[in-house]
């Protein structure tokens, strides 16, 4: 199988970023490595094993670091398990898993078995949000509840504006790598710069194969299936996800809905003051 990261040097620039992120978080963790059907997955666990277990899912072209950075605190309460998504620019097998199907589910249902973990909670921004609720189709019973941001598979936004405000931008940066097609991206995508983002994406966007298939939806019967609690948190400026759209669908397809939140002035990735409040929710109602 080809590599999904486009040379050997642009693989170790941007698993550099990962090392550097990761000491930055002056945490202690270890690295646990799960065998699944589809390839080893890299884990990132910190906090007391007797604590309860929550997992963390961040978004496409992520890694398990930053979503341990947008909830800094949860290992104080909770035992970590912050994964790294399959076939995403991270030390996670490059195995890219479809959409579609329920293969997904099927992976993190293998994780939590393997972990041997129960009364799970699941925390999952944008993609990790569609990768939760393929985990809750799949088989629920071992997940206590669930929290999503910003996440796909509930509705999708308008295919222009996500085309000219985002995917454009990115592909001229691809193509010319001048930084002011990155910063227009950026500005779309993120409530508050940031950084590090600056700098991971940059490398992520030139040297790793990035999967453009479109987001499907969810059925509103599978919707209808799910009993496990579900809170969504909604960005009011979201162009990917828009919120106010996604709040009414989820109203109508969730009956286990618990709690919905739309974030005012949130873009598709949220403020580290909103990513505080996500995170004192997740506490506050988990313990």
């Amino acid at each position: 199988m080809k590599s999904l990261f486009r040379t050997v040097k642009g693989k170790k620039e941007i698993l550099s970023l990962y090392d550097q992120k990761l000491a930055e978080l002056k945490i202690q963790y270890e690295y646990l490595k799960i065998d699944s059907s589809f390839g080893k997955t890299n884990i990132i666990a910190t906090g007391i094993s007797s604590k309860p277990p929550i997992i963390l899912i961040h978004g496409s072209n992520g890694c398990a670091p930053i979503a341990i950075q947008t909830y800094p605190n949860l290992h104080k309460s909770f035992r970590v398990y912050a994964i790294d998504v399959l076939a995403q620019p991270n030390k996670s097998a490059e195995t890219r898993l479809s959409m579609k199907d329920d293969s997904y589910g099927k992976w993190i249902n293998e994780i939590i078995n393997s972990l041997k973990i129960e009364n799970v909670i699941l925390a999952g921004f944008s993609f990790g949000g569609l990768i939760i609720l393929k985990a809750l189709e799949f088989d629920e019973s071992k997940i206590k509840e669930v929290y999503l941001s910003s996440p796909a598979y509930i509705i999708n936004g308008n295919p222009l504006k996500t085309l000219f405000k985002i995917f454009i931008p990115m592909k001229r940066f691809i193509k010319t790598n001048r930084s002011k097609f990155i910063e227009q991206f950026l500005s779309e995508v993120f409530t508050e710069r940031d950084e590090f983002a600056v700098k991971f994406l940059s490398k992520v966007f030139k040297h790793f194969k990035m999967d453009f298939t479109p987001v499907p939806v969810i059925d509103s019967k599978k919707g209808n299936s799910i009993i496990t609690p579900i809170t969504l948190f909604a960005g009011e400026k979201d162009i990917l996800f828009p919120g106010k759209k996604m709040i009414k669908r989820a109203q109508k397809i969730f009956p286990s809905l618990k709690s919905v939140m739309l974030i005012n002035n949130s873009k598709h990735v949220q403020s580290g003051l909103q990513n505080n409040l996500i995170e004192k929710t997740i506490i506050e109602n988990s313990l």
